[in-house]
């Protein structure tokens, strides 16, 4: 990636506690801390609720010879901000119309870009979100937004299920990742990665990946019980 100059955005997304930190954490822990980066960003400040709403995202977007990884990105809007109230019906369909232009845009500009959702159960949910409460090595991740996560689980689906609907796009597809096994879910996803880059010396025997656990979405995964009810 650094020799040839490539630009690389990975989106992770998916419910609370699915994994989303863990799983960068093991993508980036032996990557040059230059060239790959993080972006978790917090609240918007008043200025940026005046602005384009793409634009707090567009600065951290991959240079050549960089590597992205959005722990948690643009579709804030679909989820969070949708289920929990915090944007208008308004502002919600303009991003749904607007998203896939967007997207289309960062791939035509040949940024290699990856959706990735994490998928959990309803029980495994409730367990690490109890383990929260108890570990002082992850209370900080506690949130209000966890606090209503299962409450609102219904209601959260619903608007993943529309979000796949809609935005998986032919250039920019989901890829809905099983997390309720943490190991498995991280080297699977690793796999499909990199089984998705074109390197020196790839092996191909080594990035075999389970299709159970990391799939592309279709309406057909609801039937094959790939996407968690």
């Amino acid at each position: 990636m650094i020799k040839k100059e490539l630009k690389v955005c990975l989106v992770f997304e998916g419910r609370d506690a699915a994994g989303k930190d863990g799983m960068i954490k093991r993508f980036t822990e032996h990557l040059s801390p230059r060239e790959a980066r993080v972006v978790a960003l917090g609240k918007p400040s008043d200025v940026e609720k005046k602005a384009w709403y793409f634009q707090r995202y567009v600065p951290h977007l991959p240079v050549a010879g960089e590597m992205v990884f959005f722990n948690r990105s643009w579709y804030n809007r679909a989820g969070v901000e949708k289920v929990m109230g915090f944007c208008t019906q308004k502002e919600y369909d303009a991003f749904m119309q607007e998203v896939g232009n967007f997207e289309h845009l960062l791939v035509h500009s040949e940024i290699i870009f990856i959706k990735y959702y994490l998928d959990i159960s309803k029980k495994e949910q409730a367990k690490r979100l109890e383990e929260r409460k108890k570990d002082p090595l992850k209370q900080w991740k506690l949130s209000p937004i966890d606090e209503a996560a299962q409450k609102k689980w219904e209601a959260y689906s619903k608007a993943r299920d529309e979000m796949f609907d809609k935005t998986s796009f032919v250039f920019a597809p989901w890829h809905i990742v099983h997390t309720d096994d943490k190991k498995t879910a991280r080297i699977h996803t690793i796999k499909h990665f990199l089984s998705q880059m074109q390197y020196k010396d790839k092996n191909e025997e080594y990035l075999h990946y389970d299709h159970n656990v990391v799939c592309r979405f279709d309406p057909l995964c609801y039937e094959k019980g790939l996407i968690y009810k």
